[in-house]
């Protein structure tokens, strides 16, 4: 069986009359998709519409919680009590799985979203809150995080299987973590150079999935550039909830 990886990207992420990115065009690129949950983005009928397109074409649906801010779109660092952030990632949880199983299907996986996400690398009160939550909604569910972080840790000790996530449109500073937003070459913008860098992380072996933004700019010719190189390279792309990989 030659290398294979999942590729995921964040839907779901317009709201109202609001729009952000191009899910139609994007979703039929994916394997997995991160389903934002009405925190840092999205509407009941957005979720709704997603998870049932997500249904017709096979792509596995995860549930991106944040903090809640929609406002700042969940990119503001915040204070929470663990037993709130328990409760409100559970709450998130649950709206996404409870619309999927509307058309038949379930969520399968939880990854955090923005702050949120980077708070958890480090932090042992937020990663074991968020644990906490996900044991509770569903012990078999993945958890998608980047590889060597507290919630990676915690995750596994719970029995929760961990899926090392990687990605294609962001830089990465010297210790492996992903640039600050703000930082020069934090976003990778142009399809060639994402879809490089995607090949690259893939060949590693060390990663389960790779993650293009859906609020990147040009998103789908990013997917559709990333998906091209990863085939050229002989790298199958395929939901890492078959793949037996994390």
């Amino acid at each position: 069986m030659g290398p294979r990886i999942d590729l995921n990207a964040d839907l779901a992420e317009s709201f109202g009359r609001w729009r952000l990115g191009d899910d139609a065009a994007l979703l039929p690129l994916l394997t997995s998709a991160n389903v934002a949950c009405g925190f840092h983005a999205g509407d009941a009928r957005t979720i709704r519409s997603t998870v049932a397109a997500c249904a017709e074409l096979g792509v596995v649906i995860g549930a991106q919680v944040s903090y809640r801010d929609l406002a700042g779109f969940g990119r503001r660092a915040m204070d929470v009590d663990p037993e709130d952030l328990e409760a409100d990632v559970l709450y998130q949880v649950a709206a996404v799985d409870g619309l999927a199983r509307t058309v038949g299907v379930r969520a399968r996986y939880v990854k955090p979203h923005g702050a949120l996400y980077h708070r958890v690398l480090d932090d042992e009160g937020q990663a074991a809150a968020l644990v906490a939550a996900v044991h509770a909604w569903d012990p078999s569910a993945s958890v998608l995080t980047q590889p060597g972080g507290r919630l990676a840790a915690l995750a596994t000790d719970a029995g929760l299987r961990v899926v090392a996530e990687a990605f294609a449109d962001r830089g990465y500073g010297d210790d492996g973590r992903l640039l600050p937003r703000s930082a020069p070459g934090a976003l990778l913008a142009d399809p060639a150079e994402a879809a490089e860098q995607a090949v690259g992380l893939a060949a590693t072996g060390r990663f389960g999935s790779l993650c293009v933004h859906g609020d990147t700019p040009g998103a789908p010719a990013i997917a559709a550039a990333v998906r091209s190189a990863l085939a050229d390279a002989g790298i199958d792309i395929i939901a890492f909830a078959v793949t037996g990989r994390g």
